[in-house]
């Protein structure tokens, strides 16, 4: 399969993808933890169906040293016992904060008292920030079936 368009060539795409890479930065600078992050993007990619995140952030989270056992369960977080009580409540905030469309209420009051349990205030804030914005790319990967397989860690540093 070939993408419909080439993001990574195009004037207008090259320029928002930088602007949201920047966003990106900033939220894998915070104080979120990484392995955390990792789990989200995951997550989210798989639901959104998203084959190129999915490879991409599994391939990361294994180099940066997670293990892949972990990560093949990430699907099935809720009956695997690898996974802190924090990392359940941000898999779950993550999940009800990609399915928006799909829950009459959106994120659930105890989603987010859970999530607020396990993280202070501006780890939250990376959070919200990380699962809006790993939605961002993986709507515009589906849209324009960026194919998966390809990525290698480091490819785009």
């Amino acid at each position: 399969m070939e993408a419909r368009l080439n993001a990574f060539a195009n004037p207008v795409a090259t320029r928002f993808l930088r602007y949201i890479n920047s966003a990106g930065k900033v939220l894998s600078d915070s104080t979120l933890p990484a392995a955390t992050q990792e789990l989200v993007k995951l997550r989210a990619s798989q639901i959104n169906g998203c084959g190129f995140c999915t490879d991409m952030h599994y391939k990361d989270a294994v180099h940066a040293g997670e293990s892949p056992s972990r990560l093949n369960l990430v699907a099935a977080w809720r009956e695997a016992k690898v996974f802190t009580e924090a990392e359940r409540a941000a898999l779950e905030l993550t999940e009800q904060g990609t399915r928006i469309a799909d829950a009459a209420g959106g994120v659930t009051d105890a989603a987010w008292e859970d999530a607020a349990k396990h993280y202070d205030e501006d780890q939250l804030a990376a959070l919200v920030g990380l699962i809006a914005l790993i939605n961002t790319y993986n709507r515009m990967n589906v849209i324009v079936q960026q194919p998966a397989g390809d990525y290698e860690p480091g490819m785009f540093d």
